[in-house]
């Protein structure tokens, strides 16, 4: 009977085999999930154009069409203690994570709409909450970025309101040797940005620590298109973005819903070293919006909205 049946297994998957058609898609394997990750098949001389020339949604999303588009967006160390990022690391887009995810999310989101604000104050504001440092130790500047990228529910929580255990802030002891200098360094009240660098960002090459992933490989999407990361460093990533001819329909649309990308927000995952976690904040150089195109579903947490401070020694 047990022979029978996997006789009969055997067939039937050989049977599918044969029948498949014909893919448009190379494969290779992706050892974090240890499936089969299938390759879009692009020209080589493709040349990507700007994702910034894309109609967006009233939140800041890319409205997708067929092809192949590409641009750099600001990122922040997330994860203290772990190598600087390069052009050979592998990443995926995930969503935050970790010790106080809904806040750094915040700070990601809402960072789109204060592009005046410095991303190195911006950083030292994501270090704080990572390695859950007292927010009253911050500069007066960084305090006042923090209180235009928050809610004051938000800022009540970092300056101690809710007390808690740091949780979930890292993988390893030695990560977590690295947020507790620097929770030591910001009660030192220190200001310089290098010194803070020093600790959280370590400039030896990362290790591998699974084989078999490629840096440039391509992850599809559940609707079917595909991104892939490219880091610069802790600093900044390109994104590239692949849409197949034939996706979308005649109107532009995926059962009857706009193809929206939006990484703000979401963390770049290193897929097989130790590289940093990198939180996507703005796009790196900001366009003119061309065209913006309302949409009902997919809404982001509230934003932040605050005038602007033109004192910035004074927070608001």
């Amino acid at each position: 009977m047990k022979l029978s049946l996997l006789r009969g297994l055997l067939f039937l998957s050989l049977l599918t085999a044969c029948s498949s058609p014909r893919s448009s898609t190379k494969s290779v394997q992706d050892t974090t999930t240890n499936v089969v990750v299938a390759q879009p098949k692009l020209d080589s001389t493709l040349v990507p154009q700007s994702l910034m020339d894309l109609p967006q949604t009233q939140y800041g999303g890319f409205v997708l069409k067929p092809g192949f588009y590409e641009a750099e967006f600001k990122t922040y160390c997330l994860q203290p203690g772990t190598p600087d990022p390069h052009s050979g690391d592998a990443y995926v887009q995930g969503p935050i994570s970790g010790y106080r995810k809904d806040i750094v999310e915040s700070v990601l989101i809402n960072s789109r709409d204060q592009q005046d604000l410095e991303q190195r104050n911006i950083q030292l504001l994501l270090w704080s909450i990572v390695s859950g440092s007292n927010f009253n130790r911050l500069s007066y500047s960084v305090q006042a970025d923090a209180a235009r990228l928050l809610t004051p529910k938000q800022i009540f929580q970092l300056k101690g309101g809710v007390v808690g255990v740091l949780k979930e802030a890292s993988y390893t002891t030695g990560l977590l040797n690295s947020n507790s200098a620097m929770k030591q360094l910001f009660e030192t009240g220190i200001n310089s940005y290098e010194a803070y660098e020093r600790i959280a960002v370590s400039h030896e090459q990362s290790q591998i620590v699974k084989h078999g992933v490629k840096y440039n490989q391509w992850y599809p999407q559940k609707e079917n298109y595909y991104v892939r990361f490219i880091p610069e460093s802790y600093k900044k990533v390109k994104i590239q973005v692949y849409v197949p001819d034939g996706l979308l329909d005649a109107d532009g649309k995926l059962n009857g819903e706009y193809l929206v990308y939006d990484p703000t927000g979401q963390q770049g995952i290193p897929t097989y070293t130790n590289a940093q976690r990198l939180g996507i904040g703005a796009p790196a150089i900001i366009g003119v919006v061309r065209q913006v195109i309302q949409i009902n579903k997919a809404i982001p947490p509230p934003k932040k909205t605050v005038p602007k401070n033109t004192n910035p020694k004074v927070p608001t």
